[in-house]
């Protein structure tokens, strides 16, 4: 009874939560943690939690694509994973290659367009693993209407030490000029095919930190983190609707900051700033609390008046 009981509860918070998600993040990046220790706390090996936590995989993939998310990245093998034991990595390896085959050759997979590529230093893995990498990205490389990025053998300090020097190398071959380096030139050295910038993260299995995932695409672009308690098989649709609310939330805190901003500015600074002001609160009033919103023609004023005190005249209306 009590479970049932508690199964309707969670259908019902599911249901408020899926009404409440408005606009969905375009990249969502997910550390997968928790296999083993769900794997332990069932009283199984190791496997069998990594087997539980492909299925969560296959359901993530569906959820963001009902909700809009257009880019997902998944944090599926990283360098330190190579520490782990043989037998370990070894059936890592063989789920990896199933799941991937299964990937490339589902019919969802191919009627939603979806676009496998793969992340990482992908050399250093195992043959089998790279035939199957090819495989799968050679299935769907001419799709584009969703894009699922598979993190293998893949550290993100490492990334960007070897971007880095990649720019060392051209610039003392003489081949590109120090002035020249801006951020295009690092991201064409991270990947072959560009990924977005990472609009939220979620980490399951408890622990709060991002363990140097997508540094230059997470935090560069000060990405929302969600983390959650649930270990990554357990991790639920429920779960994941929190981690968009969390992001849309974020997104609403900035935009009333920007326009805060710009009213401000709007109301304290001479003509040559005004345009830039005026355009941000033009596209971000709507954020503000209704008590906050100045209405056009008080903006209007506020232009008005800064334009006379850049001329010398009176201060401006406070």
């Amino acid at each position: 009874m009590k479970r049932r009981l508690r199964r309707g509860v969670y259908a019902a918070y599911e249901r408020l939560l899926s009404r409440e998600v408005g606009k969905a993040p375009t990249h969502v990046a997910v550390i997968q943690d928790g296999n083993r220790r769900y794997a332990r706390k069932s009283g199984d090996e190791p496997t069998e939690g990594h087997h539980a936590g492909a299925k969560t995989t296959e359901r993530v993939l569906e959820w963001c694509q009902e909700v809009g998310v257009e880019e997902l990245t998944l944090y599926t093998f990283s360098t330190e994973n190579f520490d782990r034991p043989e037998d370990q990595r070894e059936a890592l390896f063989d789920l990896l290659c199933e799941k991937l085959s299964e990937f490339a050759d589902a019919d969802e997979v191919h009627d939603n367009e979806v676009c496998i590529r793969a992340i990482g230093d992908i050399d250093q893995l195992p043959g089998r693993v790279q035939e199957v990498v090819d495989y799968a990205e050679s299935r769907t490389e001419g799709y584009d209407r969703f894009v699922l990025n598979i993190a293998l053998a893949y550290g993100g300090r490492s990334e960007l030490l070897e971007a880095a020097r990649s720019v060392a190398r051209d610039v003392d071959r003489g081949e590109l000029a120090p002035e020249e380096i801006d951020v295009g030139t690092i991201e064409q050295r991270l990947y072959d095919d560009p990924v977005r910038d990472v609009d939220l993260i979620i980490r399951t299995g408890g622990d709060e930190r991002t363990s140097n995932f997508l540094p230059w695409h997470a935090n560069g672009n000060e990405a929302g983190v969600f983390f959650c308690t649930p270990y990554w098989p357990e991790f639920s649709k429920t779960d994941f609707l929190r981690g968009i609310r969390t992001y849309e939330h974020r997104e609403a805190s900035w935009r009333r900051t920007r326009a805060r901003r710009a009213l401000s500015l709007l109301r304290a600074v001479g003509e040559t700033e005004l345009a830039e002001a005026r355009e941000v609160l033009a596209r971000f009033r709507d954020s503000l609390p209704i008590a906050e919103r100045p209405d056009a023609e008080d903006i209007e004023g506020d232009v008005a008046d800064s334009a006379r005190v850049a001329d010398g005249g009176e201060s401006p209306r406070l």
